[in-house]
């Protein structure tokens, strides 16, 4: 079942979901002062990733409520390389202060070391970002612009089993990028054709869960080309994540399943081709990985296992009787296990 979300608020008095269900734009109006929920539980961030064929960077700021983060990566998919620094800020507790919309408005946080500016004005972003040393002494800099070139976006609404728990997510697909970063003695500017995707994320969240999430977001024979795919974590029997971008039009898609390689003992090897598959047989892809950005972080009751996995995807997407080939896609995958 695929339920299209309707217009109006997204909690009632209680801080639970009034409705449930996928939408391509932000119909239903999120306001942190309407959550109910624990202070502790509850978390909102803006992630961005922007890419060509030889370099991709990643920058994060999130309030997790017990802490705040700054994130900064740097990928080299020539040399299959990456780098990755992050800073937290204790006991943020909403301080952070994101905007309840991603169609206006900005994100700022800083430190001794760092400052991140995403800046959004009537959905043209621009994303100025700095650290003194990411790693090896080489500091980071870079200035991104980004503007909208589909119709629409992915948006769900999903609720936890348990009551005042839910997730109110974002993906804008396809981004239009310009601009540069430098990283120490390097600097490298984004070519015309190279795109973004912003995971605009708000909610409360029980304390442990999965999730998988995939985004590719590419220029293929002379089109933009781009899905989200992912699963994993709440109630979806109302509607999935999944949506696939061709241009300026989105298309719904159902189900979907990522089959990560497993070796004899069971345990997942990340590095190994993936597939990718759907029940109705409208997603059928591989995926070459050249990347794993692992991190597991462990901290007392607070830990989190991140494999996010960069390489190329191939394969065929079939929507409303039409089949969309393409090969060698940068894109990613990640499989990330949550106790937070």
């Amino acid at each position: 079942m695929q339920h299209k979300l309707s217009e109006g608020p997204l909690l009632d008095e209680k801080g639970n979901l009034i409705e449930a269900g996928y939408a391509f734009d932000l119909v239903r109006e999120y306001s942190r002062k309407d959550i109910k929920g624990l202070v502790s539980r509850k978390k909102e961030w803006d992630y961005y990733f922007i890419c060509d064929e030889e370099y991709g960077i990643a920058l994060t700021i999130d309030d997790n409520s017990y802490m705040g983060m700054a994130s900064i990566s740097v990928l080299d998919f020539k040399n299959r390389k990456e780098v990755t620094k992050s800073y937290i800020r204790w006991l943020t507790f909403g301080e952070i202060n994101f905007p309840s919309s991603s169609k206006d408005g900005d994100v700022f946080m800083e430190g001794r070391k760092y400052s991140m500016y995403f800046g959004n004005k009537n959905g043209k972003r621009h994303l100025i970002c700095s650290m003194k040393n990411l790693a090896k002494g080489r500091e980071f800099f870079c200035d991104i612009r980004l503007e909208p070139t589909s119709k629409g976006s992915m948006v769900i609404a999903t609720p936890f089993k348990k009551k005042r728990h839910f997730y109110y997510n974002q993906k804008i697909n396809l981004l239009k990028a310009n601009g540069f970063f430098r990283f120490g003695d390097l600097t490298h500017q984004f070519k015309t054709t190279s795109l973004g995707v912003l995971d605009w994320g708000r909610g409360v969240w029980t304390y442990s869960n999965t999730w998988y999430w995939s985004s590719l977001n590419a220029n293929y024979g002379g089109h933009r080309i781009g899905f989200n795919l992912g699963y994993g974590f709440g109630d979806t029997s109302q509607a999935s994540e999944n949506m696939f971008f061709y241009d300026k039009d989105v298309y719904k898609l159902e189900d979907v399943k990522f089959n990560i390689p497993q070796d004899e003992k069971g345990k997942e090897e990340y590095m190994k081709p993936w597939t990718f598959t759907s029940e109705k047989g409208d997603i059928n892809l591989t995926f070459v990985p050249i990347i794993d950005r692992y991190a597991n972080t462990n901290a007392l009751i607070i830990q989190s296992k991140q494999h996010q996995v960069f390489g190329y995807f191939s394969g065929t997407i079939k929507v409303d009787e039409k089949e969309f080939k393409f090969e060698n896609l940068l894109g990613f995958a990640e499989k990330v296990k949550n106790r937070w």
